[in-house]
Parts: structure tokens; sequence; C-alpha cells
């Protein structure tokens, strides 16, 4: 049943959908792009080189932080705001991939119950499973077919789990790290180089009794960001509080990122950024087709045991055995 309704499948019309806005064209879109299947591929290759025409004044920002920090409940917030003011918003939600059976869990539907009742908004959970860099394999092409649907607004939200993320900054436009107070990682965080790639870094959950130690941890990593090198985009990281749960400072996060749009198209570092972006991504691309084709051939597979054993029995070294795999 499943090949047969493959078959019948109409891309041209799924395209046309995409165009026009329809969310289930949207979804099937990105279901055949992520896909492993050797027969979606010819489809992907179709729908994105489509897509990647449409005309799109979009702004894709990347939302990162530790578990817990509370990124579901901020995107929900942030997104219902955005729609409130005339946007329509795109996320792309990064779910852990489980080591056991590698099904993802994919809740961030249920813990953004509003925003997925939205009709400007758009919620696609995906897993992340072994990619490297915290996003999911197709993600940067679900960002196109998002903009071909009309969505103006991309939000990224990665697994949040370690420096890996930072491959997220090569996609987005503005990299927004959430922090939380008072869990002993703010001096820690500093030395970390996913702080480098923060255009914002802002404390959540400052409300309650935590608003102190919110205040706090913006003086700590204002007078930090004061000593990183300047950037290309001559834009000053800002840091910021807010509290998701309440609604407070999440109008004044979007002014800080549309004052970053408007200085960096100002400066042309916007346009020059997805430009480098876009060659990243080529290489990106190229060596993971050399590493599946390399790794898919059989001859590879069986020269790579033989290998390994002669490893084991300390019969050769890692790096005679590469140029022996190589030469292959």
């Amino acid at each position: 049943m499943r090949e047969s309704s493959k078959k019948r499948l109409n891309i041209p019309k799924l395209i046309s959908g995409i165009i026009n806005g329809n969310i289930v064209s949207l979804s099937k879109a990105i279901t055949i792009i992520e896909s492993d299947n050797i027969n979606d591929e010819s489809n992907s290759k179709k729908i994105i080189s489509s897509c990647i025409k449409e005309k799109s004044n979009s702004i894709r920002i990347g939302i990162t932080g530790v578990p817990g920090v509370g990124k579901s409940t901020f995107i929900e917030t942030f997104g219902t705001h955005l729609t409130n003011i005339g946007h329509k918003v795109a996320v792309l939600a990064i779910d852990p991939t489980s080591s056991i059976n590698h099904g993802s869990i994919l809740g961030d539907k249920t813990r953004m119950s509003t925003l997925v009742n939205n009709k400007n908004a758009f919620i696609r959970p995906s897993p992340a499973s072994t990619h490297y860099g915290g996003v999911a394999k197709r993600t940067r092409e679900s960002i196109i077919l998002c903009e071909a649907a009309g969505y103006n607004i991309i939000l990224v939200e990665t697994v949040g789990v370690g420096q890996n993320e930072i491959s997220v900054s090569e996609m987005v436009d503005f990299f927004l790290l959430l922090k939380l107070s008072g869990a002993g990682d703010e001096l820690q965080g500093i030395k970390r180089g996913i702080i480098e790639m923060a255009d914002a870094i802002i404390i959540n959950k400052a409300d309650g009794d935590n608003i102190e130690n919110s205040n706090k941890a913006k003086s700590e990593f204002s007078m930090a960001i004061k000593f990183y090198p300047k950037r290309k985009s001559n834009w000053t990281p800002k840091v910021m509080t807010c509290s998701s749960v309440n609604n407070k400072g999440i109008k004044s996060i979007w002014d800080v990122i549309s004052e970053y749009v408007t200085a960096t198209k100002s400066n042309n570092f916007f346009n020059e950024n997805r430009k480098s972006q876009n060659k990243y991504w080529l290489l990106q691309t190229i060596n993971d087709k050399l590493q599946s084709n390399f790794f898919g051939s059989e001859k590879i597979k069986k020269e790579l045991e033989k290998q390994y054993d002669l490893l084991d029995n300390k019969k050769t070294t890692p790096f005679a055995a590469a140029e022996i795999l190589l030469k292959i």
C-alpha cells in the first residue's frame, strides 16, 4: 500500500501546495526530504530546487540552551508574540533521539499546545538522530521549504547538548542562547565556544524569587562578553532577561533582533553571511556524500573488517590502515 501511494504522489501538485501555504503539503514534503530511502531522493531534489526559487524576506533565528532552560515555553511565548504582530512563524524543533531504539521523543507539539493551534504558525518536530550539530539531517532544506510556504520567521530549536550545536549558527541569521541563573554555569558557560556564536544571551525564567539572580547573571555575562573579539558583523551581543511564563521581556528580544537585522543589512553583513553559509553547506554536503558513498561500498566494508582485525592484533596502525582503505 505504501509503495502504491508513493507512485501516486504528484510532486508538481505538492510543490504548488507548498507555495500556496498548504500545511499538509509542507509536512509531506519535509517528510520526503528527511527520508533516507533512495527512492525519495529524486523527488526531494525536485521539491528543493523549485522552492529555493521562491523569493523570501525571512529572518532565521537559532535558539539553543541546555535541557531544562525553557526553550519550548520561550518559543511558544515568543512565537505567539510574533504572530500577534503579523508574522508567519515556522518552528523547526529538533527532538533528542533515543540511543536505544533511535526513536525521537517528538514532544514539542504537546509542549507548545497554544502555538500549534495558531493558524499563522507551523511546528515541525524532527529527530536529531546522530547528526552532528544538534540539528536534524535536513534542517536547512526544511528552512527553504518553510520560506517558500510564506513563513517569514524561522525558529530553529536545537537539542541543547553542548558545543556540537555550533553548526546551527551556519544556517541562521541570528543566534540566541538561553541561559539560567543560579545553575552554577554562568562563568563556566563563558568559556564555551557557543557563547562566542551568540548574538544575544537571554537569562530565562527571570521571575518570582529568581529575579535578583537573573539580574546578577545578566551583569556577569555583560561584563564577560566585552573581552571577546570584535565580530565581522560589528554587532555587540546583547544580554537580557525574560520570563516566558509571565511574557516579560519578549517584546524587547524581538526589538533587539530587528535592530540586528537592520544593522547587518545596512553594512551588508546579512547578505554576505548567507552567501558564506551557502558555501559552508555546499562543502558539508560534499563531505556527507563522500562519507556515505565510502562507507556504503561493499569493498570498503570487507576491507574495514580486515583492518580492524589487524589493528586488534597490533599488525598495523590506524594511519596505515586508513591509507589502504583510501586507495581502494
